[in-house]
């Protein structure tokens, strides 16, 4: 059937008050408080207003305001919102993933630099640090006053954090540290970074600031993804450490993988901003894109698209409002925050690709956000742990053996 153009924008009009978000087909709403409502909604306005008008920019000539960022970031009281103390918020899990996805709705990298930020380097000083290393660093990290980094991986162990090169030895009173870390985000705006190095004791970490002599970092050039991001190498060349710069809470692999689970939690919630954000431009598109006379909206294989997609959407929202709240109870184990950033992943991916394609040749411009979504969402896919490695630590819950390991 062929609909005249006056109908169907008569009909438009008539529809407009009954038209539904994505979110508001699951009715989300009602199952958060009025607490995490208004968080949302605070970090919402601002990406809206502080981030959405300019990332475009900021992804093609891939250099970002992150200094400026973090210092209004802090204001919001985004920066390690989920620690209990030291100026941070204490908000609950389900407050912090809803930060990460309204972050990630703007772009990958601004979650990233929340991510880093409270999820590892202010984590792993809070987790397992002294409380001088609390009280020094934590309140002024908390503000965004001071940058930190992460660095765990490097250029030879990514997914075997086990097999790092990294060396820490004592000599002395002091440490001395030597070794490269690679894909670190923040790494050449971080003020401190928490490195994590073999020693003979086993896997330490240690507070490092950036100007100690030694340590220097090299941005990587050339990305095609989160490219409104600062990614950087780091060179620790016999950087010399007080005996106070190691974190005293922990001595093995337990310290950074912990960080990493909590930094996973936010991406579970923040891969679904990019999906949401994505799918929200290819409803608007559809309705406002005209051909054979009809907006291509009206048309049933992209209606069917829109609701592929939204059921994704919100089955992985669920599951991760789901995993928020066993956060919230202290129950939440490893292996569910691997299928929770699997899931949500993976469907994000699927549904900036799908939304592309509605978006026909608009879609590969910076004029929308679908593809720069869809560009951040493949490294996505890979960091804090990459999808293989997820789907191996969900099979070997399921099945008991480490196929990993094998």
């Amino acid at each position: 059937m062929q609909f005249s153009e006056d109908f169907i924008w008569t009909t438009g009009r008539k529809m407009a008050n009954k038209i539904q978000t994505p979110e508001g087909l699951f009715d989300i709403d009602g199952l958060l408080t009025d607490e995490e409502l208004e968080i949302r909604g605070v970090i919402r306005k601002f990406v809206e207003k502080r981030i959405k008008p300019f990332v475009a920019d900021w992804f093609e000539s891939g250099e970002l305001p992150a200094k400026e960022l973090a210092i209004e970031l802090g204001e919001l009281g985004v920066l390690g919102m989920h620690l209990e103390g030291y100026g941070c918020a204490g908000a609950g899990a389900v407050a912090y993933g809803l930060a990460c996805m309204e972050l990630e709705a703007g772009d990958s990298g601004i979650r990233s630099l929340v991510s880093v930020q409270g999820s590892l380097a202010m984590k792993a000083i809070h987790a397992f640090g002294s409380e001088e290393q609390k009280q020094h660093w934590l309140p002024r990290m908390a503000t965004g006053e001071v940058l930190g980094c992460f660095g765990l991986t490097e250029p030879d162990f990514g997914s075997n954090p086990a097999g790092m090169r990294t060396r820490a030895k004592r000599d002395g009173d002091e440490w001395v540290l030597d070794g490269t870390k690679m894909w670190i985000t923040n790494g050449n705006i971080a003020d401190v970074a928490v490195v994590w190095a073999r020693t003979d004791e086993g896997i330490r970490g240690f507070v490092v600031p950036t100007e100690t002599p030694g340590f220097s970092a090299n941005l990587v050039h050339r990305k095609l993804s989160l490219r409104a991001s600062v990614t950087s190498e780091l060179v620790l060349d016999g950087v010399r450490l007080p005996a106070e710069a190691v974190l005293p809470g922990v001595s093995s692999l337990r310290g950074p993988l912990t960080c990493l689970n909590e930094a996973r939690f936010g991406i579970l919630f923040g891969a679904l901003g990019a999906a949401r954000d994505s799918l929200e431009a290819a409803i608007k598109y559809g309705l406002e894109r005209v051909q054979f006379d009809n907006p291509i909206a009206a048309y049933q294989l992209t209606q069917k698209k829109y609701a592929d997609m939204t059921v994704e959407f919100g089955k992985g929202l669920l599951l991760a409002l789901q995993i928020g709240r066993l956060k919230e109870k202290g129950t939440l184990r490893p292996e569910q925050v691997s299928l929770g950033k699997f899931n949500s992943v993976r469907q994000a991916l699927a549904i900036t690709r799908e939304c592309r394609s509605i978006l026909g040749a608009n879609g590969i411009t910076l004029e929308y956000p679908v593809m720069r979504h869809m560009a951040n969402l493949e490294s996505v896919y890979t960091y804090e742990g990459t999808h293989e490695m997820h789907t191996l630590v969900i099979g070997e819950a399921l099945t008991g053996i480490p196929a990993y390991r094998i």
